[in-house]
């Protein structure tokens, strides 16, 4: 199984196969318009405008499931997006995480799970703050550990938004990134693979 196996909705609610996509390198990322790691949509489209001749592609899937920050449609969702300067694909909204959980990203998740956060990010403090306050769950038994290292592992779900996954050129998941880790850090990735 890979991602090829996948179909899921473009904005205007067509189903897409993703078997579209073969022989392309993907980053698969979910999204939002309200969120301190919005600004990674430009260096998404930094990425995918320095790669796109050499066979990246990126797919958006936006997701209201973390703080309420993709709260409008898939219109207000592509508006924002246009506006933002956003070329890649942005399909429609869907849930990343939990029962509802596209199957897309049950794959992807169970292929690549969550290894922690990057504290050093400058975004790392709100994030945490934002997890303790809506999703405690995600935290250890305290909700205290500061170290990101005492998360529950078991749980390889997405944590945030903007989490993003390498896809190879055989639709073969390569490596998880995690909100904190900027677009631009994934270059020797990306590149070992095109």
């Amino acid at each position: 199984m890979n991602v090829y196996d996948f179909s899921v909705k473009t904005e205007s609610g067509e189903e897409k196969s993703l078997a579209n996509y073969k022989g392309k390198v993907l980053i698969i990322a979910n999204t939002a318009s309200k969120c301190g790691f919005t600004p990674q949509y430009k260096d998404l489209q930094d990425l995918y405008d320095k790669y796109k001749t050499k066979g990246l592609d990126i797919l958006g899937f936006p997701c209201n499931q973390f703080g309420g920050q993709e709260p409008g449609t898939n219109k207000d969702v592509q508006n924002f997006c246009r506006g933002y300067g956003v070329s890649f694909q942005i399909f429609a909204k869907i849930d990343v995480r939990g029962e509802n959980a596209h199957p897309l990203y049950k794959f992807l998740t169970k292929e690549k799970g969550f290894e922690g956060f990057d504290k050093s990010h400058p975004t790392a403090p709100y994030l945490m703050d934002a997890l303790r306050k809506h999703y405690p769950e995600y935290l250890t038994e305290d909700g205290k550990d500061w170290s990101f290292t005492k998360f529950y592992l078991e749980d390889e779900g997405i944590k945030w938004n903007f989490t993003k996954f390498l896809i190879d050129r055989e639709g073969n998941v390569v490596k998880r990134f995690e909100p904190t880790t900027e677009p631009a850090d994934m270059a020797p990735d990306i590149e070992k693979l095109l």
